[in-house]
């Protein structure tokens, strides 16, 4: 037997062994599998596990999460943040959300939830399962004469899918008001039939912080294609060139991040 094919119960690495990554960060984009995305924790959620997708240390405007919370866990009082807006979605399990007070409602997978400045929130696992919540956070950009939106908390089944390109097979559900000039960035489940692609290459100004759902695809980054999964995540910054395709049997679908509505800072 070939005892260096099975690594000793000490967890050493056998010597010659090589790290082999599918993730990819570059300049403008960056493409992450979720075994390379070390935990973390935060002291507003306990006995809460996090995994931070986008940062600005990265290059992005905004910070998204994978919080992974134990049966008991999450925000040990209510949370707000001044100036800055939280987008919650539930990718597995029950989770408990309580918005300014109000009692808390239970929103499984697919419920998701928006929390304009300063809104306080909790959000808890009163469960006895873990749950899987993508969390995001994002500075909000006031508008002269427009007012900040309110706080919503829905599920993407309430959510009419639309055909917004025209094209057969390729299916949008915009999980924020679309066209609301109140909101400064857009949640949007992108949901493709087999064999459905992008039409052609977009480079366009908006940043993206895209998580695979469901399905598997290839993603075009700048001049190289990427094989996506379910839990895979991308960043990416304004003008990166961008295409997918998807290579399964069955739906794939992503949640994708964009920043819209806005002038350009100069």
């Amino acid at each position: 037997m070939n005892d260096r094919a099975f690594p000793p119960a000490t967890g050493r690495v056998p010597p010659g062994a090589i790290g082999h990554n599918r993730g990819v960060v570059r300049p403008n984009y960056a493409f992450m599998p979720p075994e390379g995305v070390l935990i973390s924790r935060l002291p507003q959620y306990r006995d809460t596990v996090v995994r931070v997708l986008a940062a600005p240390v990265l290059g992005a405007g905004f910070a998204q999460y994978v919080l992974e919370i134990a049966p008991g866990g999450g925000t040990p009082a209510a949370f707000s943040e001044e100036g800055v807006q939280h987008f919650f979605y539930v990718l597995s399990g029950e989770a408990a959300f309580g918005i300014a007070g109000g009692a808390p409602k239970a929103l499984t997978e697919g419920g998701f939830a928006y929390l304009p400045p300063a809104t306080p929130f909790t959000l808890r696992n009163e469960t006895a399962q873990p749950i899987r919540v993508l969390a995001l956070r994002k500075r909000y950009e006031a508008a002269a004469g427009l007012a900040v939106p309110e706080p919503i908390l829905s599920h993407r089944d309430a959510v009419a899918m639309t055909n917004h390109t025209g094209m057969e097979g390729r299916g949008f559900q915009f999980l924020l008001p679309y066209g609301d000039l109140r909101f400064d960035f857009e949640m949007n489940l992108m949901w493709f039939k087999p064999g459905v692609c992008f039409p052609a290459v977009e480079t366009h100004v908006m940043e993206h912080g895209l998580y695979m759902l469901e399905g598997q695809g290839l993603y075009f980054l700048d001049q190289d294609w990427h094989e996506i999964w379910a839990r895979d995540f991308i960043w990416m910054g304004g003008y990166c060139p961008q295409q997918f395709y998807p290579t399964g049997h069955g739906d794939a679908c992503y949640l994708l991040y964009k920043n819209v509505n806005r002038d350009i800072a100069l």
